[in-house]
């Protein structure tokens, strides 16, 4: 890869992206209360509910290759597939870790409705804590 596509790369955000800072406000909305970015879980998960062990992963598109929106650069395209293969593949191990250690990992592509989201992650919440409403 060359230094003007690295350095693009580097300056690009990692956490606290619009996608995600929508989820994280639909999640207080849902009255669920969270941390971000733990470094101590596989994967350094986005968003980290502990009580229940659930850890949020917000996918980009083209990062981790969405089916309906993802696309293939197409300069350097054979690179740049292994590369996109590459990322689904590391998100599938640590996908593995979290399950071995109790914890269940969900993944949300950044386009989907973060309300919806919401309702299911509060469900799960519910299930794995035992709590009601």
């Amino acid at each position: 890869m060359n230094s003007l596509v690295s350095a693009q790369m580097s300056r690009m955000p990692r956490s606290a992206t619009g996608p995600e800072m929508a989820l994280r406000k639909a999640f207080h909305s849902a009255g669920l209360r969270f941390t971000v970015n733990r470094s101590d879980l596989p994967g350094k998960p986005d968003i980290v509910l502990s009580k229940a062990r659930i850890a949020i992963f917000v996918d980009g598109c083209f990062w981790h290759g969405c089916a309906e929106h993802g696309t293939l650069p197409r300069n350097n395209r054979e690179w740049w597939a292994k590369k996109l293969e590459g990322n689904r593949e590391r998100d599938e191990r640590k996908d593995a870790e979290l399950a071995d250690i109790g914890w269940v990992a969900l993944h949300f592509w950044e386009h989907e409705d973060v309300s919806q989201a919401a309702r299911i992650v509060r469900g799960l919440w519910m299930q794995r804590t035992g709590r009601a409403g």
